[in-house]
């Protein structure tokens, strides 16, 4: 859409009539986006916000705040090296509180103690070859019942590029012609 005269114009007049930017975006056949990035260029006055209706004016009262219990609310923290710390005992009903002087013990510190080295496991001798990258040296042909103790791969040297050996690729690549002759 290009922005001429014209459609500026009217982009105006909608505007001071109080239109929503959504109902000018439609009547213009541009989106409401568009609307609010032009009249922001154009440096039309601000609208209120839509979340705030006519007649339901924001509240002037305020809830009071929960007011502070006055004094600390939590006893003082012990500084280290054995401080003493004030602490109220209650005695019988008849009897007034009394202050009893407790004196923390000084906090220990932890010894420290050097980490040990690593313990490396010894090298695990393979009993296959290493594997080139992206080939497949032994045959995955599953043999036996899974989850059964003889259950086992047949191990046997696999075909260059392939995951079974020559006996078992022949068992698992059929070609399509003799699929259809064995159905016939």
């Amino acid at each position: 859409m290009e922005w001429n005269e014209d459609v500026i114009g009217r982009l105006r007049e909608l505007w001071t009539e109080g239109h929503s930017t959504a109902e000018i975006g439609r009547r213009l056949g541009v989106s409401k986006n568009a609307i609010v990035g032009k009249a922001h260029r154009l440096d039309l006055p601000a609208r209120p916000s839509p979340i705030r209706r006519e007649g339901s004016a924001p509240s002037t009262e305020r809830r009071a705040a929960p007011r502070r219990v006055e004094g600390p609310t939590l006893p003082p923290l012990a500084s280290t090296g054995g401080a003493t710390v004030m602490t109220p005992i209650v005695a019988a009903p008849a009897v007034a509180p009394a202050l009893v002087v407790a004196v923390a013990p000084a906090p220990v510190q932890p010894k420290f103690v050097p980490p040990r080295p690593m313990q490396v496991a010894p090298p695990r001798i393979q009993a296959v070859a290493p594997r080139p990258y992206g080939r497949i040296v032994t045959c995955c042909w599953p043999i036996g019942e899974p989850g059964t103790k003889t259950f086992r791969f047949c191990d046997d040297r696999s075909e260059p590029g392939k995951p079974y050996c020559e006996d078992h690729a022949k068992l698992a690549y059929v070609k399509v012609r003799d699929r259809r002759e064995d159905a016939a």
